[in-house]
């Protein structure tokens, strides 16, 4: 088993930053890709970025440009950096974790709000 907990987020302005952090805990040894996910009220949970054990990295493309994905595999650690956030990135977001045999782990979720 694999234990998720974010932290980090809250209320901004418009074209402010966050920063969300991801620990884990457990089972870490048998983590592969990570990743962070945002659900929107009224919408469908939806990917942000993910990145490989390796440290390759995807994005959706409402974020890229903005949001930077890095992971910290000696201290288990997984982080969103978020700049020129927009009205629209407004969601609770969600860290994720995938392990070798494709189950997936998920955190509580940290609320993220912005206000225009």
């Amino acid at each position: 088993q694999v234990q998720l907990v974010e932290s980090g987020g809250g209320l901004v302005q418009a074209g402010g930053s966050l920063r969300l952090s991801c620990a884990a805990s457990g089972s870490i040894f048998s983590i592969n890709a990570m990743g962070w996910y945002r659900q929107a009220p009224g919408k469908q949970r939806e990917l942000v970025a993910t990145i490989s054990r390796g440290g390759s990295t995807n994005y959706a493309d409402s974020v890229k440009g903005r949001f930077t994905i890095a992971r910290d595999n000696a201290k288990n650690m997984m982080f969103l950096q978020m700049n020129s956030l927009k009205p629209e990135d407004t969601g609770v977001y969600y860290c994720n974790a995938q392990n070798l045999r494709w189950t997936n782990y998920w955190g509580q979720g940290t609320q993220v709000t912005v206000s225009s």
